[in-house]
């Protein structure tokens, strides 16, 4: 996966689906980027006015089941909050899981801009170390 240097996600084609890709130099910085990846490739929060806070755990797990659970919960928090993550704040849990903490806004003050995802696909998924630092890659069903 070619990118850039530091951090950074964009969304990639793919056929029937949305694939996004992330990348930063810290495992937990990657799953941030992945986060804001996906809320990018269905709303524009940008004018969406005042946030809340929401903080919540991900149990322990190899890597990619991290990744996949922070994902899920923004589609979870979506779906029964109608909520959306500004951005995430993505910490290592001393007992191997992830601590996660993102200001929301209200979904219905976001922009459409694409499909909703409906969840993450565990088929192609990837989420590692590489070269440079950490960088995965997610398809999403819509």
């Amino acid at each position: 996966m070619e990118r850039g240097p530091g951090r950074g996600h964009r969304a990639v084609p793919h056929t029937a689906d949305v694939r996004i890709e992330a990348w930063a130099p810290d495992r937990e910085g990657c799953v941030a980027e992945a986060v804001s990846a996906l809320v990018e490739t269905f709303a524009d929060i940008s004018g969406a006015g005042e946030c809340a806070e929401v903080t919540f755990d991900v149990p322990a797990g190899d890597d990619g089941d991290l990744l996949v659970g922070v994902l899920d919960e923004v589609i979870f928090r979506l779906e029964t909050e109608g909520v959306l993550p500004v951005a995430a704040n993505v910490t290592a849990d001393p007992g191997g899981g992830l601590r996660v903490r993102w200001p929301v806004v209200a979904a219905d003050g976001a922009e459409p801009v694409g499909a909703v995802p409906k969840a993450v696909s565990l088929h192609g998924l990837r989420f590692g170390r590489d070269e440079v630092g950490w960088s995965c890659a997610v398809t999403l069903d819509v």
